[in-house]
């Protein structure tokens, strides 16, 4: 943002506890790798009635810094959209969060859609060099009221867990099914200022997930700003990370999963079987040939499974196909490395939260 690159006023903070940090130095990549997928939840009021809609997305990313150099890190997403008390309202975080749980840039906004009054707030942060600034807007019928960028010292930050990275600290501590005890870490409160925050292990519960009762762990997470009173949370989650339902205290909106996912376990590689060369028929032995159905019938069910944990594929697939047939190219190889190219894991450099300048393949074909 451009109020961002004027100097911010240096505040101080407070600090996280040791636990805090040895807690986050411990969490490593593969860990984390285990935490990166999409879950969508619906919106409920307290009778049950649905209000909206809930999503998160963690996935696999790369950050280029001001600086042009590139960091592997973790692009997560999360929104909220409803209408409460006829009042349409929503939330939305898109972050980069480093490996280390340090948030690179992150961007948040809140609003109410009032009638006659319109409140929007939108927060924005970003690590330039050794230090971590923050500003905030707020803009009410649609116009900006108030501005407010402040710049911290990173070395005085750690422990600190933003709202993008504390989505991934939750995933890992549920599929942990333990949380670390007598830890405080730092956090962001409503005002985007520096304070303390605490998780708390609850308890093991059942819940009704579509038709399928459950056992979820229970986290409980406490914002605590200097002024006011604690701003609390508490999430249920399944065994492998997926969120079931997420309650924040004193708010008329409760986030519920109604249909139970595929449960993610970590894939271990089995060894290749090494078989003898041998001059016979396999169909005709019996033996040979129950074990190609049986592996034929495993290979199946594990296509299914992917697909059904990537909804997306049968979405860009059906994208490509469609615009195949429409345009009927002689070369469909050339067709197919253009049309897949914007999803090569190499990107070109260029701004993290802006479309690339780069013509697109398809430009002047519709």
């Amino acid at each position: 943002m451009d109020d961002a690159d004027s100097p911010a006023p240096v505040q101080r903070v407070l600090a996280a506890s040791e636990g805090a940090t040895e807690f986050l130095s411990l969490i490593g990549a593969e860990e984390l790798s285990s935490c990166l997928f999409a879950e969508s939840l619906v919106m409920v009021s307290e009778s049950g009635q649905p209000l909206g809609h809930f999503s998160i997305s963690v996935q696999p990313a790369c950050y280029e810094e001001q600086g042009g150099q590139e960091e592997d890190c973790y692009l997560v997403h999360a929104a909220s959209q409803g209408t409460i008390n006829e009042v349409p309202c929503g939330s939305s975080i898109t972050a980069y969060v480093s490996k280390r749980l340090e948030t690179l840039e992150q961007h948040q906004q809140e609003y109410v859609k009032f009638r006659a009054h319109p409140l929007d707030r939108k927060t924005h942060v970003v690590k330039r060099g050794g230090r971590l600034v923050v500003t905030k807007i707020i803009e009410e019928g649609g116009h900006e009221v108030q501005t407010q960028s402040v710049s911290y010292n990173c070395a005085s930050l750690h422990g600190l867990i933003s709202e993008a990275a504390n989505l991934l600290v939750l995933r890992v501590l549920a599929r942990r099914r333990a949380v670390p005890q007598n830890t405080t870490f730092l956090a962001f409160d409503t005002e985007a200022r520096v304070c303390t925050s605490t998780y708390t292990a609850m308890d093991f519960q059942k819940q009704l997930v579509g038709m399928t009762e459950v056992e979820v762990f229970v986290i409980g997470r406490a914002v605590c700003p200097d002024e006011g009173i604690p701003i609390t949370w508490q999430f249920y989650f399944l065994s492998d990370g997926h969120l079931a339902r997420r309650v924040q205290v004193g708010s008329p909106a409760t986030m519920v999963l109604q249909q139970l996912p595929v449960l993610i376990d970590v894939d271990e590689v089995e060894p290749r079987p090494v078989f003898e060369k041998k001059p016979l028929d396999w169909e005709e032995d019996v033996q040979l040939y129950s074990q190609f159905l049986d592996r034929k019938e495993e290979l199946q069910a594990g296509h299914a499974s992917y697909a059904r944990r990537h909804p997306e594929l049968r979405t860009l697939l059906a994208d490509f196909l469609q615009l195949l047939l429409l345009h009927k190219p002689d070369d469909v190889l050339t067709f197919a490395a253009e049309f897949f190219a914007p999803f090569a894991r190499q990107r070109p450099p260029g701004s993290s939260f802006q479309a690339s300048s780069k013509p697109s393949p398809f430009h002047g074909r519709v």
